[in-house]
């Protein structure tokens, strides 16, 4: 079996967690000798090649339209379906959230996607993506063969916000085993935080560097801005003190000694899918923290400290508990026997 996996135009150039899955199915797809390319949306696809299309990620759909009507292949979807309502009405300015609120969670969406067309930091593959946001995903996703959510949750938000069910089977996300099966020996755990995303609101990085500043805890943060949001990564080095240090992004081989060093991972985000990082530290060890926005119950039931992004005061709660308790080996146990991109890939097959 052929088949070509599609995703954003920028999904090297702005990297993601969609990044990291699309990349880790192409190499577990081939190795379980399904031959799997990556193109992204801009590319000439030689249609004639595969057997089927693989899209990724449902709120960029310009991307996803003009090969559909071009290959008129079989397709499938990975949705990656984001929600950044709570996020938009509840994390940003009061300006800017009184005008995502006007415009609702897809007119939202559409607006920052002609933002990025603008800005040409994406493409508009398919002008017939300017009809509307909600619409080109209906399209897409009514025409699929079938949806590859990444939780039962994330299937269920999809199909009540856009009023359709489709066929669908749920693919974890995952580790990569062959990077995060063990820890690395001779590194003492330290009472430290880290976080290990992109640095910008959604992720609500400067509450975390103000809970950790209030409970006088170190904190690593590691990762970068995307392009539309270098001011925020500003602000957050602004109010940062002497207890928090910024590094760039870092290769996941990078990661491992900053994983195994400290006690716990936070990302207290306003809405995560699953959060790979998340993932990534549970394996290494780390105490976690999460946001209870989006499908992380999912993933992690009982073994996470949840908070609330808006409560600083939650933020803090959630990490003093993590950082009080034991490490929990069941909840490394679990991610390894549960979570690997082996196992994502042969559901995906």
């Amino acid at each position: 079996m052929n088949v070509a996996l599609i995703a954003r135009t920028s999904i090297f150039s702005t990297k993601g967690g969609d990044t990291t899955q699309i990349v880790k199915t192409a190499l577990e797809l081939n190795n379980l000798g399904v031959k799997a390319d990556i193109f992204k949306a801009t590319d000439s696809i030689p249609y004639e090649k595969y057997d089927l299309l693989h899209f990724f990620n449902i709120i960029r759909p310009s991307d996803h339209l003009f090969h559909i009507k071009a290959s008129k292949k079989p397709y499938l979807v990975s949705s990656i379906y984001l929600d950044y309502s709570s996020f938009d009405r509840g994390g940003r300015s009061k300006l800017q959230s009184n005008v995502f609120r006007i415009l609702g969670k897809h007119g939202a969406e559409y607006i920052k996607n002609l933002y990025r067309f603008y800005k040409k930091q994406d493409q508009l593959v398919s002008k017939e993506y300017l009809l509307g946001h909600k619409r080109a995903m209906r399209k897409i996703i009514q025409g699929a063969a079938m949806l590859l959510p990444n939780s039962k949750s994330e299937y269920n938000r999809l199909a009540k916000d856009l009023s359709l069910e489709q066929n669908y089977m749920v693919v974890p996300n995952g580790i990569d085993i062959s990077i995060f099966g063990e820890i690395p020996s001779g590194i003492q755990r330290k009472d430290k935080v880290i976080c290990v995303a992109q640095v910008y609101g959604r992720k609500n990085q400067h509450k975390l560097i103000k809970a950790c500043s209030n409970l006088n805890i170190p904190l690593d943060i590691i990762g970068k801005a995307p392009p539309n949001h270098k001011s925020y990564l500003d602000y957050c080095k602004e109010i940062a003190g002497d207890n928090v240090n910024f590094f760039d992004f870092m290769p996941q081989e990078e990661l491992l000694k900053h994983y195994a060093e400290a006690k716990v991972h936070a990302l207290p985000s306003w809405f995560e899918t699953t959060g790979l990082c998340t993932l990534e530290a549970g394996a290494m060890g780390c105490n976690i923290v999460v946001g209870e926005g989006g499908d992380t119950r999912d993933y992690f039931q009982d073994f996470a400290s949840f908070c609330d992004a808006a409560d600083q005061k939650s933020i803090e709660d959630a990490l003093k508990n993590a950082l009080s308790n034991p490490v929990d080996e069941k909840l490394r146990d679990t991610i390894i026997k549960k979570y690997t991109w082996q196992k994502a890939a042969i559901a995906t097959k």
